[in-house]
């Protein structure tokens, strides 16, 4: 944890926050912070700043708390992800968080078992903590939005244009003989298709692509989708950054 990520309900008074939850364990136990500690510390959706330990107790710990008058920038990059395996799924949030994305939808393909649905790892409880993880690893405030779709089709032809307009659709795929670094994004937000490990069918490609995807690839090795997600999105993170 390098960061202590702070929410609005943290703030007994402006400027004092009162933990008593896991983040103050970890403060006191892993920490060891006493009176007096400058601690990093974010608001969730906020600004960044500094948190001096003010007391410490076994379950409680007053920080006095400044933050930074600027917000940092949101993430850039958003994710259409195949519902991978639920156990995949829940390795990958924290992962997700910590890269750096805006938005992810994770659908229903051709290739993708219906039960995957009905697991535990979808719920919103579940997945904030672990993205809430990914943020305080990588010292980010934004939380992801998580979308959940069901219905391929439907998704694609009546919400994918109006949630994400005037991005650059980017479509992964081995046979994609373009590379990241043949396109040009200005200042235009990225959405990255990521299929599941069998692939999306030639139907799902076609409406992908009749609905704005560009494909590309990265060569002919198919990999898993937790190497893939974090192998695209590290690339294209720093493709961004120096475009």
């Amino acid at each position: 944890m390098n960061m202590i990520l702070l929410h609005p309900s943290d703030f007994h008074d402006p400027g004092l926050a009162v933990l008593s939850d896991e983040r103050a364990r970890h403060i006191c136990q892993v920490l060891k912070a006493a009176p007096g500690k400058v601690l990093r510390i974010g608001l969730l959706n906020g600004s960044l700043g500094k948190g001096t330990v003010l007391s410490v107790d076994q379950q409680t710990v007053c920080l006095q708390c400044v933050l930074e008058e600027q917000v940092p920038p949101k993430p850039k990059i958003d994710l259409l992800l195949a519902m991978p395996r639920p156990k995949v799924m829940k390795r990958l949030w924290a992962q997700l968080a910590a890269l750096g994305v805006g938005r992810i939808v994770l659908v229903k393909a051709d290739k993708v078992e219906r039960f995957y649905f009905d697991t535990h790892v979808l719920e919103p409880d579940f997945y904030n903590a672990r993205l809430i993880e990914g943020l305080q690893q990588a010292r980010c405030t934004h939380l992801p939005e998580v979308l959940v779709r069901k219905r391929f089709k439907p998704f694609i032809e009546d919400e994918l244009d109006v949630l994400f307009p005037n991005a650059l659709k980017l479509l992964a795929d081995p046979a994609g003989e373009r590379r990241l670094g043949d396109f040009s994004w200005g200042e235009r937000r990225v959405l990255l298709a990521i299929g599941p490990e069998g692939g999306w069918t030639a139907y799902e490609l076609e409406q992908l692509q009749e609905h704005g995807f560009e494909l590309f690839g990265m060569g002919e090795r198919i990999l898993r989708t937790d190497t893939a997600c974090v192998g695209l999105l590290s690339t294209l993170a720093e493709a961004l950054n120096h475009g």
